[in-house]
């Protein structure tokens, strides 16, 4: 079974300037090629530290990625973290430096001194051609131990930090690489599906037996009054992760009923816009101390800001301006009492419901907001 780690070096991710996409994108794509992935880090520009996470990552897995820190300056030292952790030094490739003078001519310019830097690799390692950068991509390789590794080595794979062209020499030179030397004929696919109105550890009750399964796995990932139940099959072809995945989210679905609103890239606002839509009904919705998240959450032609609404002011709010629409929807938060009033008016009834929160007052609006797009949805449902 091949395995990776993904190590991302750039001071300024650490000190939150830029946010690293690269981590997830390859993942993903681990993840369709079959590659269990252990763990991610991220490292800033030191030279020590990356070649000791380095070392280590390499101890644990067979494949080693890192981005970023391939750039001409001083402050990119990945080539030389490598070729200390491989115990090598770094040598001068012209070949590269080829790639380099061809790639800054392409714009009419003329390399400088300092840009030969991005021709050094370690001792030995395998050149790798970017040809949306100027800076070029190695691998190193090294023998491995291990008897069930049929490849026979492991890898550090170095690619840039820039997204787009990290994603294209990805595409182009290293995906073929893996399939290859890592004898990958496997694949790992992913379906989630989405829940809501229940808590995680209500799920987990209902579906505990299921998060014992070795292959198909599942899990759960709670956020802001939404559930989401990951599960993942590896298999030889899709079609046979597929079926795995099908069987288990049948049983899923038939325990948690309602509850799963959608799946994968769904969200709750669009379920239930899309619901209502089907109905052939309009929505208005008010809000209460909520600084416009519930309007820009739904997205509706009438959704209107208040402040500070009592509950019986909110039905009365929620009366008036329901008049040319199906169906009202009103939301008011009380921060300090860490409480909201949710209040609906529908073709057959009018209802209120009240809640109450313990969590970070920050999180207090998007939990109720869900709760109440949640509510909206099932009342619809119940409609038919």
């Amino acid at each position: 079974m091949t395995s990776a780690e993904i190590i991302t070096i750039g001071t300024e991710i650490l000190l939150g300037e830029i946010v690293d996409t690269n981590t997830r994108y390859l993942a993903r794509t681990l993840r369709g090629l079959g590659v269990d992935l252990y763990r991610t880090i991220t490292i800033g520009d030191n030279e020590d530290r990356i070649a000791d996470a380095i070392r280590k990552s390499m101890e644990r897995a067979d494949i080693v990625i890192t981005t970023g820190g391939l750039g001409p300056t001083i402050d990119d030292p990945t080539r030389e973290a490598v070729a200390k952790a491989a115990g090598v030094e770094t040598e001068f490739r012209e070949d590269l430096w080829r790639q380099v003078v061809e790639t800054i001519g392409r714009y009419g310019r003329t390399p400088s001194e300092n840009q030969k830097r991005q021709a050094y690799v370690p001792k030995g390692a395998i050149g790798v051609r970017n040809p949306v950068g100027t800076a070029p991509c190695f691998i190193v390789e090294f023998p491995s131990p291990s008897l069930g590794d049929q490849a026979g080595v492991k890898a550090v794979i170095s690619l840039p930090g820039v997204p787009n062209e990290m994603e294209h020499v990805l595409h182009e030179s290293i995906i073929p690489y893996l399939q290859k030397r890592f004898n990958l004929d496997e694949i790992i696919k992913v379906r989630v599906l989405r829940c809501a109105g229940l808590g995680e550890g209500m799920i987990d009750e209902k579906i505990a037996d299921l998060e014992m399964l070795r292959n198909p796995t599942v899990g759960l990932s709670a956020h802001t009054g939404i559930v989401d139940v990951r599960i993942a099959a590896k298999a030889k072809s899709e079609s046979e992760t597929n079926a795995m995945i099908a069987e288990v989210e049948s049983q899923v679905r038939e325990r948690l009923g309602y509850v799963v609103f959608g799946a994968d890239e769904d969200t709750l606002e669009e379920v239930t816009l899309d619901l209502i839509a089907k109905r052939g009904m309009t929505l208005t919705a008010i809000e209460s101390n909520l600084n416009g998240y519930l309007a820009r959450t739904l997205r509706v032609p009438h959704a209107v800001s208040y402040s500070n609404l009592t509950p019986d002011a909110l039905m009365q709010t929620l009366r008036a301006a329901r008049a040319d629409s199906d169906l009202a929807l009103g939301v008011s938060v009380y921060p300090e009492e860490g409480s909201a009033e949710m209040a609906m008016i529908t073709p057959r009834c009018e209802k209120t419901h009240r809640i109450t929160y313990g969590g970070s007052p920050r999180s207090l609006p998007y939990w109720v907001v869900n709760l109440a797009i949640n509510w909206l949805r099932t009342t619809v449902e119940e409609m038919k």
